[in-house]
Order: structure tokens, then C-alpha cells, then sequence
């Protein structure tokens, strides 16, 4: 740890909290400034997607459990859920469901607002860092060159804060460009992917029995563009989400959410939802693009300035990638904090690329899949989007294709496992109509 030297982390959402937590290590102090009063299990305004469906893929909970050892046994006593992906829960991809199978991953069930409150909590234990509520920041202090700290108010009183380093992490309503613009720094190239996306979510009582025993159920966007899931959450509660992309979105009235439920291109959630008492009204929610902060093609970057989390990159929640992403950016810092301070900003987007951009592929391949969804389509994609609808087929029948597919999706192996020539051949055979002879799922 460098004697005297001060990291402020801008947000004490997923992202921000694990920075705090890597930069713990090597700073003397770190400072989270955050615009919310944090109290408790609760939905925050800064975090208008917390009272709805989030995933952590087992890549990300990796992380989390190697940051905070235990955390997955913590987040269970609270009354989280944790299941084997595909064994104890349900997913429903390309209008049916993949075979049931052991993936070797883990999937943690909870609330956004619980994940948040079990990070928060371990990390404002660590001695030297320390979390200030209610504070709005204003804009960065220094040039181009240099990040020197942030220009803050709460309360209606301005306060200059000085940092060796700056961290970002103020999610999609990051005002990034701004503040660099201002300090008359270069702004990065960003890329841009409209789906209008709309959430409609509703907790209902959870009754033992409901779905077969499974701890979640989650049914793809199909052709229609509708999609959603349900999981069994603390509080012995299903916390139910319904989505459309498009401008198609479900609704926020009571009356109509049974309705729209129903046109899923699987009945489970409709059955949740008219099997169980409703706790309250439908919250509504959208997302209107995707975004990604190029600051990995910047020939140039301010020293001490990082940006992490969906404040780089805004992904389609649809694919629960961001707090995974977060997580492995989180430890792509780790790996970066050796090495000389003005450099390590160029270090930290030269490591987290990789992960960065392969999740960016995987969810706006998906995306571009849907014909209404405005963008580049290469010839790559065209072609991939084509495999990935073979891989999707042959994964409703053959265990090894679905535990395959499911370990890319959750960023534990990359795309290219589902080239394999072994698995590649069984993609083949099956995503093209074999019937291939198996029990029917329970």
C-alpha cells in the first residue's frame, strides 16, 4: 500500500463498490461519494432498475466470492437462493427449453437491493475506506493531462475533493464526456445500439411447489420480442419481470400484466402470476440504447481518471451482463494496480477489453438478431446469428450443446467453445432437426 495516496470512487452501485474494494489494497484511503442515502434492503433513486430482475452470472459471482470470501454463503442466510443453472432452474431460449444438465455454474437468486447491501456492508468494513452519502459531483478538477480530484455540493455548500485517482462508476447516467469536455479533455469514440427496451415488474407471494420446486424461470425474447422471468427471492417472494423491446413494452396496470404474460412463448410465468398473491403494483422501467465508451481505442487518456461499469458500457439488462462485467473489470484492476500511476489507466482498458468486448458481441448479436433493432449488420454477424439459432435448437435436446451454451452465456468460457469440432459437429446434427431421444424435462 502506497503511503498518503487517496482513490475517490465516484457511486456505491455493484461497480463502485468493488472498486473500492481492489483499490483498498494499494491506497491509503478511498473515498466512495455517493448522490443517495443508503439505508438498509432498499431500492435506490440513483438505481431506477433496482426493484427489477437482475442476474449474476457465475463469472461474476466468482469475483465477488474471491473479493468478499463467503459472500455466496452470506447472500443465502439472508434469504437468497442459490441453484445449479439448468438443474434447478429454467431457461427457455429460442421458443423452448434447454435440456436440463450439470453446468458446473451456480446461480446466486436475490434482489439488487440485497446484492448492494451485503457488498456495502463488507466493503465500509475495510479500515481505510469510507463512504459519504448525499454528495452530488459537479465535475473533475484538473487538465487534460491529470485527474487531480472532483467538484462536489451537498448540502448547498461546493467542496473541492483532491485524489491521486478518480473512478467513475456512476452507470449509465454517467456524465463522463461532459466532465472531460470541460477540463478540455478528449471525449471517446461511443458506440450506439437502440432496442427500447421496457421492463414491468411485481412481487407476488412465493408458495412451496410453485414451478416443480425450481428457484427461477427465465423465457427468452422470442420473435415477438417479449420475454421475461421470475425468481424466488428473499422474503419467500417471486420477484416477476416482464419485458418487451421495440416500444412494445408490458404494462404497469394490474389488470393487463396477467395479459401480456401470457403471450410469452412458454406458460410458466403466466402461471406464477395467476397462481400467486400479488404483494404490489407493477413497476414500470426502460432502457432505451446500449452504450459503449471506447476509452480502450483513446490514443490519450487522462491520468488518474478510470471509468467502470455501465459507466463504460451500458449493456441490454435483457442479457444480465453488467454487475458480471463490473465484477471482471473489478479484477482486471487488481491485476493493473503494479505499475507506474500515470499509466494505469491505459493498463486497466487494455485488460478489461477483452471481457468488456466479448460481452459486448454476444448481447448485440442477439439484439441485432431481432429485424426491427436498427444497426450494423456484418457479414460476420449475419453468420453468426444463423449458427446461434442452430446452437439453440440442438441445446432444447443435447445436454452437452446446452451446458455449452450456457457456460458462454455466463462469461465462464468464450465464444469459441461453440466451435469446438466435437461440440460443433453435435450443433450440426441436432440444430438442423434431428430428433434427438431424450426423457422429457422435468
Amino acid at each position: 500500500m502506497t503511503a498518503g495516496r487517496h482513490a475517490v470512487v465516484l457511486g456505491a452501485g455493484i461497480a463502485g463498490l468493488l472498486a473500492a474494494r481492489v483499490l483498498s489494497e494499494e491506497f491509503a484511503r478511498v473515498t466512495i461519494l455517493e448522490r443517495d442515502r443508503c439505508e438498509g434492503v432498499q431500492a435506490r433513486r440513483g438505481v431506477p432498475q433496482g426493484r427489477h430482475l437482475h442476474g449474476l452470472l457465475d463469472s461474476g459471482r466468482a469475483v465477488f466470492e474471491e473479493l468478499y470470501p463467503g459472500c455466496t454463503a452470506e447472500l443465502v442466510r439472508r434469504g437468497a437462493t442459490a441453484a445449479e443453472v439448468l438443474v434447478h432452474t429454467r431457461w427457455y431460449v429460442g421458443g423452448a427449453r434447454l435440456v436440463p444438465t450439470s453446468t458446473g455454474l451456480t446461480s446466486v437468486i436475490a434482489s439488487r437491493p440485497l446484492l448492494e447491501a451485503v457488498l456495502r456492508r463488507r466493503t465500509c468494513q475495510i479500515p481505510n475506506v469510507r463512504m459519504r452519502e448525499g454528495i452530488t459531483v459537479r465535475g473533475l478538477l484538473g487538465d487534460a493531462d491529470a485527474v487531480t480530484g472532483v467538484a462536489t455540493v451537498a448540502d448547498g455548500r461546493a467542496e473541492d475533493i483532491t485524489a491521486d485517482l478518480v473512478v467513475d462508476a456512476t452507470g449509465r447516467g454517467s456524465r463522463i464526456e461532459e466532465w472531460l469536455t470541460d477540463i478540455g479533455a478528449a471525449v471517446p469514440d461511443t458506440e450506439r445500439l437502440d432496442v427500447d427496451l421496457g421492463y414491468s415488474s411485481r412481487l407476488y407471494r412465493h408458495r412451496p411447489g410453485q414451478l416443480g420446486g425450481h428457484s427461477s424461470v427465465i423465457v427468452s425474447t422470442g420473435t415477438n420480442g417479449r420475454g421475461g422471468g421470475a425468481v424466488h427471492i428473499e422474503g419467500d417472494r417471486w420477484l416477476v419481470t416482464l419485458a418487451g423491446m421495440l416500444g412494445d413494452h408490458p404494462p404497469a396496470d394490474p389488470a393487463e400484466f396477467p395479459r401480456y404474460a401470457a403471450t410469452l412463448s412458454a406458460p410458466d410465468i403466466h402461471e406464477i402470476v395467476t397462481d400467486s398473491e400479488p404483494l404490489d403494483d407493477p413497476v414500470p422501467y426502460r432502457f432505451r440504447a446500449s452504450l459503449r465508451r471506447h476509452f480502450d481505442r483513446m490514443t490519450a487518456v487522462p491520468g488518474g481518471l478510470l471509468v467502470i461499469g455501465d459507466a463504460q458500457c451500458a449493456f441490454n439488462p435483457l442479457y444480465a451482463q453488467g454487475m458480471t462485467v463490473a465484477a471482471l473489470q473489478a479484477a482486471a484492476l487488481r491485476t493493473c494496480l503494479d505499475g507506474a500511476p500515470a499509466t494505469l489507466a491505459a493498463r486497466f482498458y487494455a485488460a478489461s477489453a477483452d471481457p468488456v468486448a466479448a460481452a459486448w458481441r454476444l448481447a448485440a448479436s442477439s439484439d441485432l438478431s431481432h429485424p426491427g433493432v436498427i444497426g450494423p449488420r456484418s457479414l460476420r454477424t449475419r453468420l453468426t446469428n444463423v449458427y446461434v439459432a442452430q446452437v439453440q435448437r440442438a441445446a432444447h435436446h443435447d445436454p452437452v450443446v446446452s451446458r455449452t451454451f450456457m457456460r458462454v452465456a455466463h462469461l465462464v468460457e468464450p465464444p469459441a467453445a461453440l466451435t469446438h469440432p466435437v461440440t460443433a459437429g453435435r450443433i450440426m446434427l441436432r440444430g438442423s432437426g434431428f430428433a434427438y431421444t431424450r426423457a422429457t424435462p422435468s
